[in-house]
């Protein structure tokens, strides 16, 4: 992945910004149940950082989704930001990649939890492709 000095991003109003120092660890696309019910997606990405490279403005709301697991979000707009497991991610915050002020620079290296995936999810670049919602270009 593309090594960037500083790496920025937010929920959808702006009251809570992030800012990661440094490469990240990994990005991958999660087909897993949980972050389906989480996001309301089919597909989530998520972006790794070291968890002291991340610092936060704002205080998001924290959701512990498992014994392990604790999701945030802005309780303002409903946004969807950070992930963490200390069992399974220790040291790292799971970053929600489409938060990111730029997110086309970091594309994912990875696809996991796919024994989860939806079916259908594997065809995806074979449906008609529209460059607006049809009928507004």
């Amino acid at each position: 992945m593309a090594e960037q000095a500083v790496i920025a991003g937010g929920c959808h109003c702006g009251a809570i910004r992030y800012e990661a120092e440094g490469a990240p660890e990994h990005h991958a696309l999660c087909h897993c149940t949980d972050c389906r019910g989480w996001s309301g997606a089919p597909v989530m990405g998520w972006i790794a950082f070291r968890e002291d490279h991340v610092s936060v403005t704002g205080e998001p709301v924290t959701y512990h989704s498992s014994e392990h697991g604790e999701r945030q979000f802005c309780g303002r707009c409903g946004t969807g930001l950070f992930y963490r497991n200390a069992s399974a991610l220790p040291g790292l915050v799971d970053v929600q990649s489409g938060t990111l002020d730029d997110p086309a620079t970091f594309p994912p290296g990875a696809q996991i939890m796919v024994k989860e995936r939806l079916p259908w999810t594997s065809g995806m670049a074979e449906l008609p492709a529209f460059a607006t919602y049809p009928g507004m270009d």
